[in-house]
């Protein structure tokens, strides 16, 4: 069974990570003091003395990777999550390291030579090894999965979009070496197929099949309206031993990552959860967007000092031009632009979007807005606080009341500031694209929103989000 499988797999996968820390350490060592690379012959220790640390590196280092989810089956863990993981646990290792070393050399004068120096080559060439070596495994057990082997069986219970949806996934991921062997409900047909998935009998059936013990998991995927045989369902599932886990057939309405609340025994899912309604949260987000803003300002004053020159030279009418925009909470503001367009009447303005080789925009204007350079002005809304430097794209008050009757879920984007750059914008959707995939990328920004994700979105910004070949 792959229970027992997986024991296994999880032993030998500790005495790889064994193996590969006492490598790494002796290869640190001999880059310190033997190698001849860093002009640091012998030392005050001897090679034996530092081997001796590894009694306690060792299963340090074990403990930690137990401790950072690394020996987690890799059908569930991401090579980004893993990667990230395997650095954090090193980072606490050496600093524990370090903290250790640090206490105990005013008490053993051996302590006091130790090379900090070596530890230092040790964090970095465990790091690069581990990853290295468990992208290897990965492969490996991709490889042969999509051959056949290491297959985990799964029976589904109840036909639903969920399990259709969880189909979908599996067989579009052969790597994750999921076998469906079949589904069971009491409304649909046997013999009724969805992608070559049988329907092979009612959910009364789990009383006959469990007993055989040849499957490996559980997948309770019932409708919605069959919800009030779950309990029976799982009391059945638990008494067998197979592991059993719940697909619930409204994932359209919650998140992907629910944040959960435990009300003295009682769990409450939130339907949504946004990271930026906590204050200290809120705070850091405002902090480096001011402190953001006006390093922007400073350091892009020249650009926009001749693109205000360009504007003014090139077309009558005002340098910057104010739009009304909704933000933070639905309330309205004024969102600032380097004006591209010959001056309009409020209701021409009103008439739309623009379009390829519109009329509207000047010449110095269409240039502007496919270099995103009409949109510097903006760093003066995120110094006043209308927006944020990363965040979902605001839109014009007849457009957010156009699309919160036909979009579900697009007023959740006003829960955060609106942004100069979002993840919808970096990965492709801007300007004449899918207003449904932009709030999906929004949707997914304001759910997992941290620090580094802002960071990212910034980075990937200069690299791919001024250049845009949908504005018009």
């Amino acid at each position: 069974m792959i229970k027992d499988n997986q024991q296994h797999f999880n032993r030998l996968h500790v005495i790889i990570d064994a193996f590969v820390i006492v490598v790494s350490y002796i290869l640190a060592w001999w880059l310190k003091f033997s190698s001849g690379i860093l002009d640091s012959p012998g030392g005050a220790l001897s090679f034996g003395f530092y081997m001796k640390a590894l009694v306690v590196i060792v299963p340090l280092y074990l403990i930690l990777y137990y401790a950072f989810n690394l020996y987690t089956p890799k059908r569930v863990q991401g090579r980004r999550l893993e990667f990230s993981n395997v650095v954090m646990a090193n980072i606490v290792g050496f600093l524990l390291i370090f903290t250790v070393l640090y206490n105990l050399q005013s008490y053993v004068d051996q302590f006091r030579n130790f090379s900090r120096e070596m530890f230092f080559y040790f964090f970095a060439i465990n790091t690069v090894l581990e990853e290295s070596f468990r992208l290897l495994i990965r492969q490996f057990l991709r490889t042969i999965r999509k051959n056949g082997y290491n297959l985990k069986h799964v029976l589904l219970v109840g036909y639903s979009r969920a399990a259709e949806q969880y189909i979908d996934r599996i067989q579009q991921n052969p790597q994750w070496g999921y076998n469906v062997r079949g589904i069971l409900d009491d409304n649909i047909a046997r013999g009724t197929t969805y992608k070559g998935v049988k329907v092979i009998g009612s959910v009364g059936n789990l009383l006959y099949i469990l007993p055989e013990n040849k499957l490996d998991e559980i997948a309770i995927t019932l409708g919605l309206e069959e919800y009030y045989k779950l309990e029976k369902i799982v009391a059945e599932c638990e008494k067998s031993g197979v592991h059993t886990k719940f697909i619930p057939d409204y994932g359209n309405i919650i998140p992907t990552k629910p944040y959960t609340e435990d009300l003295l025994g009682l769990p409450v899912i939130n339907i949504r959860y946004v990271p930026l309604s906590n204050t200290f949260n809120a705070l850091v987000k405002r902090c480096m967007d001011i402190v953001g803003s006006l390093i922007c300002i400073v350091l892009f004053s020249p650009i926009m000092l001749l693109t205000a020159i360009a504007v003014k030279v090139t077309s009558k009418g005002p340098l910057i031009f104010k739009q009304e925009r909704v933000g933070l909470h639905n309330e309205p503001f004024r969102m600032y632009k380097f004006r591209t367009m010959y001056v309009q009447t409020e209701e021409e303005e009103r008439k739309g979007w623009t379009h390829k080789d519109d009329p509207r925009i000047t010449k110095i204007g269409r240039f502007l807005r496919k270099t995103s350079l009409d949109e510097f002005p903006q760093l003066f809304n995120v110094l006043k606080g209308d927006m944020s430097l990363v965040g979902p794209r605001p839109e014009r008050p007849q457009y957010v009341e156009k699309f919160r009757e036909e979009i579900p879920r697009y007023m959740i984007k006003h829960q955060v500031r609106p942004g100069m750059t979002g993840w919808a914008q970096v990965n492709g959707y801007r300007g004449d694209t899918s207003i449904r995939k932009r709030i999906e990328h929004d949707l997914y920004y304001i759910e997992n929103w941290t620090i580094g994700l802002d960071i990212k979105i910034l980075f990937l910004t200069v690299f791919k989000g001024f250049i845009n070949k949908n504005a018009y």
